[in-house]
């Protein structure tokens, strides 16, 4: 192997160039139009433009990176995660065009790329699996009468791709047309399959993985579970080992689970074996309430292989996101580990050779809101945290990064190692804090309040925990007076010299906006950075300098970068804020009572769907669009009660942030 193409992009580019650098192989990036001056672009010993924009004009074209490896003369293939990674038909081309698939076999990815075809496999070797639906026929009819058969509550899945999408909860039958429509529509884009099936939804279980390797000559290892439980619309965003429940009976028993199903299926390379495991894992206490046993598999006070504490999700056949989490575990290169493994090398491990040491955590910062809409834009500063001390941060974040609405909101990850959880988790939170991310939202200040939830703290994070403490951990990022006075202040002198060594005698009104909220200042420049700062007939002392603000006494770490139109976002400690001047706007009236006229797209997207019609009555949750936004489907609600007066837009337009959806008719007036 002498040159090897990454059919891939950001963080994950970065990450297989790193290591094939380091064992001597060239390396050739590939690129979009809105990647052109993307950092793995740059870090590529050679760089091939495949044109277009969007993943189907670019990354998703075979043949397009066939003909790039063949022009770069690329001897080696390595997809990445994502994109085309656990497509068969792009791993048999790529081994037709003579190149060395650095992945598992096409047939292996093809009996398990399918979770149907992998829980069919599962279950003629023993491993536990769900009751469910797997079959061929499609048809709406035959999903209402399975899903009847298994009882509810049921789980829709699309039977390709991950991530999430193509998921659906059902608790009843009347939701479950609309649910296979929606699910259908989301794994048709994001797959290019519309394939679905059913399973019984287990409704607090963990969300556990396991990482198996295997080799071409037989032999095949697991380097222990991943918690991947603390998720937000099906997507991980915590992912931590060893998991807080499993412990080494347990873990082996997951382990040979997960190896049984590689073996079973021909694997060869790197493989996560994803399970569900629910009820009371430190005892024997039989299957969870309202679910069989697992088929195949037995209860451990009969002496069976397996528990039935745990059921198989799906096996994802590449490497995934947080596998630096199994790295910085047993401090193996796992990119390494796959090149070795496609050159025909055996694995450089046994079983009993894999050590996991201390204790592993990664958060996945993305470009998001709290309420995890995703957001384009610009990134106007961006800092590492001190990168040691068991820290690590694989990203492809740069101050002029463009973050498009054509990929995946995430932006990187960062991962922290340390001796115990507790010591891990603290590490985490504290470089989160010390990250500075500014010029669109993102969700890391959201990641570190997680991190210090006390239900996360003690280990007790299950799949619905966002869902149950989603709201309290929301309220936890509202910045304290003294943030919101430093990032206002900040934003105010921002590009300006601090006030000079003459005081002006005159107090200078300012008024900003937080949201909803506004707050109007009277500042007395006292001269050599001084300020004396009224609020709401509260009197602070301030002083401006290079580093910040500080405020009656405090200190406080400011970084401020303008969006434009009066809108600043600023960085205060491990506060984020987006404010708004409102100095020179004219005073807004409440309208008719206040109530919404109107709705906005809330981020960029492409309308999927337009439910909306002028003239018709609408309930206040109601969806009335849906719009497709970095590969996720989002439903759109109507914030009110009202009579729909006109629609702006039209299914299979793109929309910008801000942009008018629909108009509202005023709220009748009663007497």
């Amino acid at each position: 192997m002498r040159r090897l193409l990454i059919a891939n992009r950001g963080e994950i580019a970065r990450r297989v160039i790193r290591t094939a650098h380091r064992m001597g192989i060239a390396s050739v990036a590939v690129y979009s139009d809105p990647d052109a001056k993307a950092l793995h672009v740059r870090e590529a010993g050679t760089a091939f433009a495949l044109g277009g924009a969007s993943s189907a004009e670019s990354y998703l074209r075979i043949q397009r990176l066939i003909d790039a490896a063949r022009a770069t003369g690329a001897d080696a293939l390595h997809p990445g995660y994502g994109f085309l990674s656990e497509n068969a038909d792009f791993a048999q081309a790529v081994t037709d065009a003579g190149l060395v698939w650095v992945g598992p076999p096409p047939e292996a990815i093809r009996a398990l790329g399918s979770k149907s075809a992998a829980k069919a496999l599962a279950q003629r070797h023993g491993v536990p699996v769900l009751p469910g639906y797997f079959g061929d026929d499609q048809r709406d009819e035959t999903f209402i009468a399975e899903a009847a058969r298994i009882g509810y509550p049921v789980m829709v899945k699309a039977v390709a791709g991950g991530g999430g999408r193509g998921m659906r909860l059902v608790t009843e039958a009347a939701q479950l047309p609309a649910a296979l429509a929606s699910a259908r529509a989301e794994a048709l884009a994001g797959f290019g399959s519309a394939d679905l099936l059913i399973e019984r939804a287990v409704l607090r279980p963990r969300h556990v993985e396991v990482q198996v390797f295997a080799d071409a000559h037989g032999q095949c290892i697991h380097l222990g579970e991943r918690d991947c439980s603390v998720q937000r619309r099906h997507q991980k965003i915590i992912e931590e080992a060893p998991s807080p429940a499993v412990g080494p009976a347990l873990r082996e028993q997951l382990g040979a689970a997960a190896v049984a199903l590689a073996q079973a299926a021909g694997y060869v390379g790197a493989g996560t074996v994803e399970f569900l495991l629910e009820g009371d894992v430190g005892t024997a206490a039989g299957p969870p309430q309202g679910c069989a046993a697992p088929s195949g598999g037995s209860d451990p006070r009969s002496g069976g292989a397996w528990g039935p504490h745990f059921f198989l999700m799906e096996m994802n056949t590449r490497l995934q996101v947080e596998h630096p989490v199994t790295e910085m575990l047993t401090g193996l290169d796992l990119v390494e580990w796959q090149i070795r493994v496609a050159r025909g090398e055996p694995l450089p491990l046994t079983q009993d050779q894999v050590q996991l040491k201390g204790h592993a955590i990664e958060v996945r910062l993305c470009a998001e809101d709290e309420r995890f809409n995703p957001h384009a834009g610009t990134v106007r500063a961006f800092m590492e945290p001190p990168l040691a001390d068991g820290l690590r941060f694989d990203h492809a974040i740069e101050p002029g990064t463009e973050v498009t609405p054509h990929y995946d909101a995430m932006l990187g990850k960062l991962i922290a190692h340390a001796a115990t959880r507790e010591q891990a988790v603290e590490r985490l939170a504290h470089a989160l804090d010390a990250t500075v991310l500014l010029g669109l939202p993102s969700n890391r200040a959201f990641l570190a309040a997680c991190l210090r939830h006390p239900v996360f703290g003690a280990g007790g994070a299950l799949i619905p925990f966002l869902a149950e403490q989603g709201e309290g951990i929301r309220a936890a990022l509202r910045p304290p007076h003294d943030a919101v006075l430093a990032a206002v202040l900040a934003a105010a002198y921002a590009g300006q010299p601090a006030p000079g060594a003459l005081p002006c005698p005159f107090a200078r009104p300012l008024r900003w906006a937080l949201g909803d909220a506004l707050f109007d200042l009277a500042v007395l420049e006292k001269g050599n950075g001084r300020l004396n700062v009224t609020v709401d007939g509260r009197p602070h002392t301030a002083v401006l300098d290079a580093m910040g603000v500080t405020i009656d006494g405090a200190h406080h770490t400011t970084t401020a970068v303008t969006l434009g139109e009066g809108r600043w976002h600023v960085q205060v400690g491990p506060h984020t804020l987006m404010l708004s001047d409102m100095s020179h706007a004219a005073r807004a009236s409440a309208g008719a009572g206040g109530a919404v006229s109107e709705l906005r797209a809330p981020f960029n997207g492409k309308l999927v769907a337009v439910h909306a019609r002028p003239g018709a009555r609408v309930a206040k949750g109601d969806t009335l669009f849906a719009i497709e936004s970095m590969k996720i489907e989002h439903q759109i609600a109507a914030p009110r009660d009202a009579t729909v007066q006109a629609v702006s837009v039209s299914a299979g337009q793109q929309v910008a942030p801000g942009q008018l959806l629909v108009s509202f008719a005023s709220p009748e007036v009663t007497a």
